[in-house]
């Protein structure tokens, strides 16, 4: 059976179902043996001990391996390779920015406490410079050992300007001539000028130039700009030339009259952890704009240099750049591989993934005459993305409230949206059609405070009520409240999410959305608003799991309540899907729980401190990680609790800064109909035999290999189910 033959639900439950009961056999069989042995009482293990806790840093670095994974394996089509290596680099810079950037702070300031497996910040610094030069190492091997060859076998050349034609180079010379040079500014490094300040992650040429042979050579940098492709096609459409190899070619065109001793690329990443105490910021607004100012200055964190580039010129950088020599990256070039993703958008369905379409829900049908509030009223409906569609979902949901004459007001909570909302699009309509609307916007999510910014003077200045954050937290949870009058009285319906309202990475993040018109969410809702807007803090909530409130203490709730039933002898088992397992107190927690007989499944996309498979400690935890064409980000938690099973869907990680340092929410999934749905993608993902890894006890990952069995891909999977839904 190829990746692309569909097995039917029952088909996965039986195979996942055969598993699960081979695993608790297996579990019962070493309790009672337990029972039976006439030893002594087992001292207390004490499970702070730092061997039983992984590093964070190190944790998301085995995360980006399986990510350049991708890249390496020749199993993937050729562009989906490419895709993957240009992910690797967009991700690295953003673990060096926020990541090496906060130990950076940390060392600054002398700190001296130790993490949960026992590192200072200098400890865990050197280890990720260690492991990530590796890293660096082997993607530089990958494109210019495989994926370069493979592209020019596939008719796509990336050549240097050298081994362009004549004809070729005369009119890549014209281009620079009428559409790069005009933008190119040479700052120089001499007496009569200071060192010049470099941005954050540009590509730059060192320059070194001189008008005489007997005299020193003199640095310039030139900056290689962003707003030009970097990837220029030359007479033969599948042929190109990056734009750093054009620029340094025409050098005696920006440098008149001298000599070119030399030309190298380097690159800089500077620190995005710019602190400010917003508890004593007179402004909010204010706070985020000076952020964003300093962030640009921000201490450098990481130099990349070409392997060739001449000693001279590499002692400059690190003298003016302040850093130390295990900071810089020795690369081959080309240093920048983010904007190859652009190769994926060429022409070549060979080289790719099979297309996918997000589908119509097959209850939330988009025609004019539908009425979503009455279908979320007669049953709760799941939406899953990328499965189903954004548009025929959720922005149907807001658009359909933002006319409804019904519709009295709408709430809504935006982390993360779209250049070009449509979300806020209709947010305003609604406005304008006379629907008081309030909008939580958060101004600290990272690296979208600009845009959010934008967007939430865009909504006052259509009257809409906008809140920006909540002092001491950041607010994560992604939420709509829409309060409807009908015959029997003012509805709520509710969205309770684990991805943000953003129709982009709707196309490519997994998440799942719950509607629902159950009044006790909704009321819920209603006081988290208030809490977002007014100075309200409830503690207590009718269903809903609010961080911070009453999140973190349900859900250690009801962990022990499954510790408590496999003591009994009774069903427990526990299934987390997250993005990062980081908090301690819940690691812990999972470890008790698995000391006293629990199944406990993990599938997480990045971060685990725990350890699996720990003698006496973890032996029934398994660990997985799914990597694939999707980027995994639903929250999905299930607890057995002896056959009457909770599940949860929501925004929270059990990471310490979601539970006690971000407003979070996770809901309830009570129908029979959607548990089962849950279900499903859990018993599919941990049936995965394709693109899920099940990590070893010491923090490394293997990646499952069908062998002699059919092939199961959880993307490919997921997509053919959800398309048979529609078909049926």
């Amino acid at each position: 059976m190829s990746e692309h033959d569909l097995p039917t639900d029952d088909e996965h439950s039986e195979s996942q179902q055969e598993r699960d009961d081979e695993k608790r056999t297996a579990n019962n069989e070493k309790r009672t043996a337990d029972n039976e042995k006439e030893t002594k009482p087992k001292p207390e293990v004490d499970l702070s001990d730092p061997e039983y806790y992984l590093n964070r840093e190190l944790s998301q670095l085995e995360f980006q391996k399986r990510v350049l994974h991708e890249a390496l394996d020749e199993r993937n089509p050729l562009l989906e390779r490419v895709k993957f290596l240009s992910i690797f680099t967009t991700n690295m810079d953003e673990f060096f920015r926020k990541r090496v950037g906060g130990l950076k702070q940390q060392m600054a300031a002398n700190v001296t406490e130790r993490t949960p497996d026992g590192r200072t910040p200098t400890e865990q610094w050197d280890a990720i410079l260690d492991t990530a030069r590796e890293m660096f190492d082997q993607q530089s091997a990958c494109y210019h050992d495989v994926i370069h060859d493979a592209l020019a076998d596939a008719g796509i050349h990336i050549v240097s300007y050298d081994d362009c034609s004549p004809s070729e180079q005369q009119e890549l010379r014209e281009y620079f001539q009428g559409s790069i040079l005009p933008t190119l500014t040479p700052l120089t490094f001499d007496p009569a000028h200071p060192f010049p300040f470099i941005s954050n992650l540009s590509l730059s040429l060192a320059v070194l130039t001189r008008e005489n042979e007997d005299e020193e050579p003199t640095f310039s940098r030139v900056k290689i700009p962003g707003n030009r492709p970097r990837l220029i096609q030359v007479e033969d459409d599948s042929t190109f030339v990056l734009l750093e190899d054009v620029v340094a070619a025409n050098l005696d065109l920006l440098f008149p009259n001298t000599e070119i001793v030399d030309c190298s690329t380097f690159r800089v990443t500077r620190n995005a952890e710019v602190g400010k105490n917003e508890e004593v910021a007179e402004d909010l607004i204010d706070m985020i704009e000076e952020v964003l100012r300093e962030r640009r200055f921000a201490t450098v964190v990481r130099l990349e240099v070409e392997a060739d580039m001449p000693e001279t010129v590499r002692n400059l950088l690190i003298e003016q750049l302040g850093i130390e020599e295990r900071e810089v990256f020795e690369r081959r070039a080309p240093l920048d591989f983010r904007d190859f993703m652009d190769l994926v958008k060429l022409d070549s369905p060979e080289l790719k993934l099979d297309s996918w379409t997000p589908q119509p829900h097959p209850r939330l049908t988009s025609t004019e005459d539908h009425d979503m509030f009455e279908e979320i009223r007669s049953q709760d409906a799941l939406v899953h993305l990328p499965y189903h569609s954004f548009d025929g979902t959720v922005q149907q949901f807001l658009d359909q409230a933002a006319t409804d004459p019904d519709v009295l007001a709408i709430k809504l909570s935006l982390y993360r949206t779209a250049s070009d909302s449509k979300v806020v699009q209709s947010l305003i309509e609604a406005a304008r059609n006379g629907k008081q609307v309030a909008v939580m916007v958060e101004l600290k999510a990272r690296f979208d405070e600009q845009n959010n910014l934008d967007w939430g003077k865009r909504l006052e200045e259509e009257g809409i009520h906008v809140a920006y954050g909540t002092i001491g937290y950041k607010t994560h949870s992604k939420t709509a409240l829409v309060v409807r009058e009908e015959d029997d009285g003012v509805r709520l319906y509710s969205h309770i999410a684990t991805g943000n309202y953003h129709s982009e990475t709707a196309k490519t993040y997994t998440d799942l959305g719950l509607l629902t018109a159950d009044r006790e969410i909704g009321q819920d809702l209603t006081e988290l608003f208030n809490f977002f807007t007014g100075h309200t803090h409830h503690e207590e909530y009718r269903k809903l799991l609010i961080a911070p409130g009453n999140m973190r203490e349900r859900f250690t709730e009801m962990i022990r309540t499954e510790a408590e039933l496999a003591r009994e002898g009774r069903d427990a088992k526990i299934v987390a899907k997250m993005n990062a397992l980081e908090d301690p107190k819940m690691v812990e927690e999972l470890y008790r729980a698995s000391m006293a007989g629990v199944e406990v499944d993990l599938i997480i996309r990045d971060i685990c401190r725990l350890r699996p498979g720990l003698e006496g400690i973890s032996e029934t935890v398994t660990v997985y990680s799914i990597v694939g064409r999707f980027l995994e980000h639903s929250r999905i938690y299930y607890f057995e609790n002896d056959g009457d099973p909770r599940y949860f869907i929501g925004s929270a990680d059990w990471m310490t800064r979601n539970l006690d340092e971000r407003v979070e929410t996770v809901a309830p999934v009570t129908s029979p109909e959607l548990q089962s749905e849950l279900r499903t993608i859990l018993d599919v993902m941990r049936d995965d035999n394709r693109k899920c890894w099940e990590m070893n006890a010491d923090g490394s990952y293997q990646q499952r290999t069908p062998g002699d069995e059919d092939c199961r891909n959880t993307h490919h999977v997921l997509m053919e189910r959800t398309q048979h839904l529609i078909d049926e």
